[in-house]
């Protein structure tokens, strides 16, 4: 459950950083260009002249830095970072942060991780995803490497999921869900403790919803007495008796010193491999999720207990808009949930699956008495349609559903206490890539995908919508423009952000830019993509999947001979010395030699407009032609570029 932690701020770390710069600086005995650079830098700091001290600062970094004075190297590195934030110069600045964090770390300290989050609140990032049919093409980037799902993993798509006990629109009667946020989800979360029976209502609930259930079991009193025995036992039978999937986090967020289980890693892989161990073989319904939270992320990795014991990598990953909860703290707004999870997904993603055990995105703070709404929406964009898109293996997102008040961090995570918060969700989960049912291998009933638009995710078939993720230093965005080759064809002011379009509206070698303004008009990003669309082909209004795909040739459309034929029904043959290709349905045969633009049906010369050509090994001839030649119906749709063939 989200509990108040303590994080280093900004502040202590000036503090610190002050302490080290008083303990390390120079004494005046040893007098030499160090000490001068030094000393020149003061006095001009001193005189408010911060500008002409930066040349000192960068030369005092790279001396301690060659030097192997890790701790100067860093406070001077600060310097430089802190001056061009404050200049506004953020591309340098984020430069400087990541120096000065990996000098901090080369020092044996910490203290570089918030420059790190401070490097993230500036960085200005344009990315774009879009939508994709091709289920090849979206495997290679949800499915590990070693090709072997985990249990209960889907095959793409990410399992929606709520702590909806806390909500009164929908408490614990899980059902409810479907009619108050439209749609039903596939994992409810409960919480239980060590030594208390198994949470049987609410999986009698999740199961009359038709969901899985998320249990966080907590051992309150530590790890000493979570053993093996009578208890365990029966609590993992009756686990196995629900008959529904069950997804266990068990004590998590033990990298935080906040929880009565932190402390001695070994301990508790222990007691995680134990626990493993005991519901693998009493409950197989059973899947085991290791779930830190997201800070500390140097104290994560010692808890592991291994790939053999892990069914699911989770996190706890919340933001707010201050610190704690504390308005007198530096503002978090400029921090966005994505990437928070940068580090967990590439440490783990590879090997396991992840989920986002506990998350939230506020839209009110008590303490500052303040409405968010704005950037909650922002949030929860990226939430449910960036983070799946730009981390394929998160494959379930846990939403805390909680109106704080003024208790712990005091926001408002509820998503029914505002109907505009209320029904931007409702739309933003209407997505079919977001999964009602857990299911092993399930995947979206629409089989869309989404991948990167980049060198290789550029050309799409028929439509696609086209999400970008974009975050400026400002936080707010003011108009999002789309400019396709030269001209813009769309603006946005509201949120979500997305444009769909057609494959006739993009042709090959087409440049989308995104545009993106502040809320005071002035231009802050402009990012070029290439993106193309394909010819597309169904037969019988089944969508053909091609090793090669179609083409444009000379104004005619080409498209895989043998795949178009052997799918009508005919038998093909390809004699590589005449480069002749030899096809026969029933009582029809054909004969066609590559280059040529006669091709003999039944006998019979046939001239085409354009000859049958080889591409990449493959054969190609005009759409027309191959479709008709064995009696079929062939038409053109330009808007999708597509060629529909009916045989019936």
């Amino acid at each position: 459950m989200k509990k108040i932690y303590k994080r280093i701020s900004i502040l202590s770390l000036v503090v610190g950083v002050l302490a080290a710069s008083l303990a390390s600086s120079p004494a005046p005995a040893h007098a030499d260009i160090v000490w001068d650079h030094w000393q020149k830098a003061e006095a001009l700091v001193a005189g408010g002249n911060e500008a002409e001290a930066v040349s000192h600062w960068q030369f005092l970094a790279d001396h301690y830095g060659s030097s192997g004075e890790w701790e100067n190297a860093a406070l001077f590195y600060g310097k430089l970072a802190a001056y061009f934030d404050a200049t506004r110069d953020y591309e340098q600045a984020i430069q400087y942060y990541e120096l000065e964090n990996e000098y901090w770390v080369k020092a044996g300290r910490d203290w570089g991780a918030v420059k790190l989050q401070r490097a993230d609140q500036i960085r200005t990032t344009v990315e774009l995803y879009r939508q994709e049919r091709d289920q090849s093409a979206i495997r290679e980037l949800t499915v590990p490497s070693n090709g072997k799902l985990a249990k209960f993993e889907p095959a793409f798509g990410t399992y929606l999921g709520m702590y909806s006990e806390q909500d009164p629109k929908v408490g614990n009667t899980f059902s409810k869900t479907e009619s108050v946020y439209g749609k039903k989800h596939a994992i409810y979360l409960a919480y239980a403790h060590w030594g208390q029976n198994f949470p049987a209502m609410y999986a009698k609930r999740a199961k009359e919803a038709g969901g899985a259930l998320q249990i966080a079991w907590e051992p309150d009193d530590g790890l000493d007495p979570v053993a093996d025995g009578a208890y365990l036992r029966k609590w993992a039978q009756d686990a196995k008796a629900a008959g529904i999937p069950i997804f266990l986090r068990f004590a998590g967020e033990m990298n935080g010193a906040w929880v009565k289980w932190h402390g001695n890693p070994a301990q508790y892989i222990a007691k995680f491999r134990m626990l493993h161990d005991v519901f693998a073989a009493e409950a197989p319904n059973v899947a085991m999720v290791w779930s830190p939270g997201d800070v500390p992320a140097n104290d994560i990795d010692p808890y592991y207990p291994g790939d053999d014991y892990v069914d699911w990598v989770g996190v706890s990953l919340y933001i707010e808009p201050y610190e704690n909860g504390d308005p007198s703290l530096p503002s978090m707004l400029a921090t966005s949930n994505v990437e928070r999870l940068t580090r967990l997904y590439n440490t783990y993603s590879d090997r396991k699956p992840l989920m986002l055990s506990e998350t939230g995105v506020p839209h009110y703070q008590y303490a500052a008495g303040e409405d968010f709404t704005e950037w909650a929406k922002l949030n929860l964009q990226r939430l449910y349609e960036i983070m799946p898109y730009k981390y394929p293996r998160l494959k379930a997102i846990t939403y805390f559903n909680v109106n704080q008040g003024m208790n712990n961090a005091k926001n408002d995570y509820s998503l029914s206490s505002s109907s505009d918060i209320q029904n931007y969700y409702s739309n933003l989960i209407a997505n079919p890539y977001l999964l009602s049912k857990v299911s092993d291998s399930v995947q979206p009933a629409d089989g869309v995908g989404y991948v990167p638009v980049d060198a290789d995710h550029q050309s799409f078939t028929k439509k696609t919508k086209f999400v970008p993720f974009i975050k400026i230093p400002e936080v707010y965005i003011g108009k999002v423009e789309y400019i396709l080759n030269g001209r813009v064809i769309a603006a946005q002011t509201e949120l979500p952000y997305g444009l769909e379009l057609r494959a006739g509206e993009v042709p090959e070698g087409s440049v989308l830019q995104i545009r993106v303004s502040n809320k005071a008009g002035k231009q802050v990003s402009l990012r070029t993509f290439g993106i193309s669309s394909q010819v597309s082909v169904e037969i019988d209004g089944k969508d053909q999947v091609f090793e090669q795909a179609p083409a444009i040739v000379n104004g005619s459309t080409f498209t895989p001979l043998r795949a178009i034929f052997e799918a009508m029904g005919a038998k093909v043959e390809y004699e590589a010395a005449t480069r002749t290709v030899n096809a026969k349905k029933g009582n029809t045969t054909v004969r066609l030699t590559l280059d040529q633009k006669t091709v003999y049906v039944n006998g019979k010369a046939v001239q085409l407009e354009e000859p049958a050509r080889l591409v990449n090994g493959y054969t190609l001839a005009p759409a027309r032609f191959v479709g008709e030649t064995f009696g079929g119906k062939v038409a053109w749709d330009g808007g999708s570029r597509t060629v529909t063939i009916s045989t019936k």
